[in-house]
């Protein structure tokens, strides 16, 4: 799919010289420039929705783990005594 972009002449020359320094064309510079905009914000976006729906579920249910029971189990990740995960209460 072919699609044009307007950008003003300054961002252009900016394009232009990064391509230059990276050895790559303007047309690369801007699909990565696309692509990784799309990624974070599909990212940001997930986050977004699974933090909105753990909220409908503790507004439902009432379970949770307070933030030290979560810090004091991430405490032990990668050690010996790595514990299993707290379980959620009311």
């Amino acid at each position: 799919m072919a699609t044009s972009l307007k950008i003003n002449d300054a961002l252009k020359d900016r394009v232009k010289h990064l391509a230059s320094q990276r050895r790559r064309s303007s047309h690369w510079i801007m699909l990565e420039a696309i692509q990784q905009y799309v990624e974070r914000e599909e990212a940001r976006e997930s986050l977004k929705q699974e933090a909105l729906a753990s909220w409908e579920a503790y507004q439902e249910t009432g379970r949770h783990l307070t933030g030290q029971e979560v810090r004091a189990w991430l405490s032990t990740w990668g050690t010996e005594d790595e514990k299993v995960k707290p379980e959620c209460h009311t």
